[in-house]
């Protein structure tokens, strides 16, 4: 399989302005790396088509810390293993099929707890737009071989890995890690994850140029 073509932030709104002239929802999952700017293109997109779209992350399917002590998977809290892949392909089935009067409660992940919040982000039924934004979107192994056929494109962030590290490593320590935890972690859980993501690249239809990412007042990436 080749690689998508890369394009430009306006080139890709563009696009998705010619995807939502067909009837009905239109789901986009926006995959990357950690620390790509995932998040960032979503809340970028989400600013574009303010009245008709909602942002849909699948960290709220992080397990508990809890759950991952008890599996012996807390130190690798990220890889593909420690998220509920089953449930998050379960709601996003409900709101594939959602009718237009129905509302659709997800959890949403609360970085400054390191915990998920369940029931926390309503999508109503008559969203024309979801933006479901996360890491394993078009993986196709530990539970995930579902989510991709419910999603109409399949967006790839991109981005400098010298650029990309420098985020995470400064995400880690402003979230309470010290710099050495931080490369630790780094090295040992995200760089191995980043690989398996980099891996389903060639599922996606598009790359948007990470240069057209960023936005400095947007949310940070999961």
């Amino acid at each position: 399989m080749s690689l998508p073509t890369t394009l430009s932030y306006a080139q890709a709104c563009d696009r998705l302005t010619a995807c939502l002239a067909r009837d009905g929802r239109f789901i986009l999952g926006i995959i990357g790396p950690p620390g790509a700017g995932k998040t960032t293109l979503a809340a970028r997109l989400q600013a574009n088509f303010p009245d008709i779209s909602q942002v849909l992350p699948m960290d709220g399917f992080h397990l508990s810390n809890t759950e991952l002590l008890r599996l012996a998977r807390r130190d690798r809290k990220g890889a593909p293993d420690t998220f509920d892949s089953l449930g998050y392909t379960a709601l996003l089935s409900r709101v594939r099929n959602q009718k237009t009067n129905e509302t659709v409660y997800a959890p949403d992940f609360d970085r400054s707890i390191d915990a998920a919040l369940a029931a926390s982000l309503p999508i109503f039924g008559d969203t024309r737009l979801i933006l479901a934004e996360g890491n394993y979107l078009a993986h196709d192994q530990d539970g995930w071989a579902g989510v991709a056929p419910l999603l109409d494109e399949i967006w790839y962030v991109g981005v400098d890995p010298t650029l990309r590290l420098e985020r995470l490593r400064a995400r880690h320590i402003r979230f309470g890690r010290t710099p050495e935890q931080a490369d630790r972690w780094i090295q040992q859980t995200d760089d191995p994850n980043a690989e398996l993501i980099a891996a389903t690249r060639v599922r996606a239809h598009v790359q948007v140029a990470p240069d057209e990412v960023d936005a400095p007042d947007a949310p940070d990436a999961p």
